[in-house]
């Protein structure tokens, strides 16, 4: 990727709410639903909370990171920089929605499994989308990836009952899935994920206010053009510091990593942001 140093700040012409906020200058809305002080980063996420990939194993803390997509996991991500994290969504036999990213957990198929017998084959490990709600909604931006169809209206029913106050997106590699849940509720804010180049053209088509390509495709042009059409742009997965600053100097508003720790090196935790993050 070409280097660029000079950063840019796109005010977005968009109608204000939690999970809409300024390119480069994100903050957090504190307990009353207010913006906190705001800082010039990017908005920092776990992916699936955090992950002890390969890349991570010579780190001393590696074998502290809980499993992926479990709460604890999560806390992690929120204990070691992240103002939130990523998590996987999928539906179960018995229509209950899932934090898991394979369709097959362990030995057992999901969506032909019931939640009861996963989770008693999980020793606890495996969330619910209500516990993530219940557990983080007041204190973490949430993005939750939703990786199948057939659940859009249990999702968006359990975030009118549950509404992230700390921000939160609604994404998914499946155009069909956006579009059912903006028709279920067009308020919900939307997200293309991306890992082709092929299929880039759709996030200028779908009703989504962020555009989520895999970071090996980003360039400093399309950030800009992501912006001058009023949408935001995260990426995912930004494992080397390297590519965290470089991402951030062309604008990209959020990152996604699976090492927190990095994220939290690179952009440390104020004490401006620790109170408007704070409960």
């Amino acid at each position: 990727m070409t280097r660029q140093t000079a950063s840019k700040t796109h005010e977005l012409q968009r109608e204000t709410h939690p999970s809409s906020v300024p390119s480069q200058a994100f903050a957090l809305p504190g307990p009353s639903g207010k913006i906190g002080l705001a800082e010039e980063r990017p908005l920092l996420l776990g992916h699936r909370g955090a992950r002890a990939v390969s890349r991570l194993a010579a780190s001393p803390g590696k074998r502290s990171v809980p499993p992926e997509n479990s709460l604890a996991c999560f806390e992690y991500a929120l204990n070691h920089g992240c103002d939130g994290f990523e998590f996987d969504v999928r539906i179960t036999r018995d229509l209950r929605l899932v934090v898991c990213h394979n369709a097959w957990a362990g030995a057992y198929k999901v969506s032909a499994s019931s939640f009861k017998s996963l989770s008693s084959r999980s020793a606890g490990q495996l969330a619910c989308f209500e516990d993530v709600l219940r557990e983080f909604a007041d204190r973490a931006y949430l993005d939750i990836e939703v990786k199948v169809p057939g659940g859009e209206e249990l999702i968006a029913k359990a975030i009118r009952h549950s509404r992230p106050r700390r921000g939160f997106l609604v994404s998914s590699f499946l155009p069909g899935v956006l579009r059912r849940l903006h028709e279920l509720d067009p308020a919900l804010p939307l997200g293309y994920v991306c890992s082709r180049s092929y299929n880039f053209s759709l996030w200028r088509k779908l009703p989504i206010e962020v555009f989520l390509p895999q970071h090996k495709l980003i360039t400093h042009a399309l950030v800009e053009e992501v912006h001058k059409r009023g949408r935001r742009i995260f990426t995912w997965t930004v494992n080397h510091e390297e590519e965290v600053r470089q991402l951030a100097a062309w604008g990209v508003d959020g990152l996604i990593s699976d090492d927190p720790k990095l994220l939290g090196h690179v952009f440390p935790v104020r004490r401006g942001r620790q109170e408007a993050v704070g409960e």
